[in-house]
């Protein structure tokens, strides 16, 4: 079962599981907006199709929070937050090696969709990100990050790039233990697209490795 967060009749806000799509590909897997449909279809009886909106994306071996709109004048208002960038994320990962305490990450990034790959090129989008280091251990950083674009791979390319790929991540590292990808999207932040009321969610570390090597530390160190 999903763990949801929070609902209104304009919003859903839920924890997305590890390994599981947020929309419908080509695995053909179950997906997560398929899932959350069947949970409203259920709960509040509905006849035919059950509208829910897509905002924001997690790659498919990221969990975390994310917000879905229940209304497509919600996810219109959303989406706006998202071009604005008004709507915040952020992520804790764990990357190898000591990397410096803090640092912004600016880089033009291109995808190749055949292969699903992203590399940093000079005819690619924008992405920008700043990050802290909140601990060091085991030749493991603990880092918090501020998503500033959201781009696809944005967080596992600009630091593998920089050589402090990702623990897991088998696509942009070299040599990795074959675990779940160490990103965790921890925390959004936006205004209630009809309410315009601040909201914020977060949740806590993932109890599993590497992140519980890390539980000592609180998340609202800045």
């Amino acid at each position: 079962m999903i763990n949801i967060l929070y609902e209104d009749n304009h919003l859903l806000v839920v924890e997305k599981p590890i390994n599981v799509p947020v929309q419908k590909d080509s695995s053909n897997d179950e997906d997560l907006l398929s899932i959350l449909k069947k949970y409203l279809k259920e709960k509040y009886h509905k006849p035919g199709n059950v509208y829910l909106g897509l905002v924001h994306r997690l790659d498919r071996p990221v969990g975390g929070v994310m917000v879905f709109a229940k209304t497509s004048k919600a996810a219109s208002r959303l989406s706006q937050q998202v071009v604005d960038r008004t709507l915040k994320k952020t992520y804790m990962a764990v990357v190898r090696d000591n990397i410096k305490d803090k640092g912004t990450f600016t880089d033009k990034l291109l995808k190749d969709s055949k292969k699903n790959m992203v590399r940093v090129d000079d005819d690619g989008k924008e992405a920008k990100l700043s990050y802290q280091r909140l601990d060091y251990k085991d030749n493991l950083s603990l880092v918090k990050i501020n998503l500033e674009t959201g781009r696809p791979h944005q967080i596992r390319v600009q630091f593998a790039s920089r050589g402090y790929p990702l623990l897991g991540d088998q696509k942009y590292g070299k040599d990795m233990p074959k675990i779940p990808i160490a990103l965790f999207a921890k925390r959004l932040e936006f205004k209630h697209p009809v309410t315009k009321e601040k909201m914020s969610f977060e949740l806590p570390l993932p109890n599993r490795y590497p992140f519980n090597l890390f539980n000592n530390i609180k998340s609202e160190k800045n």
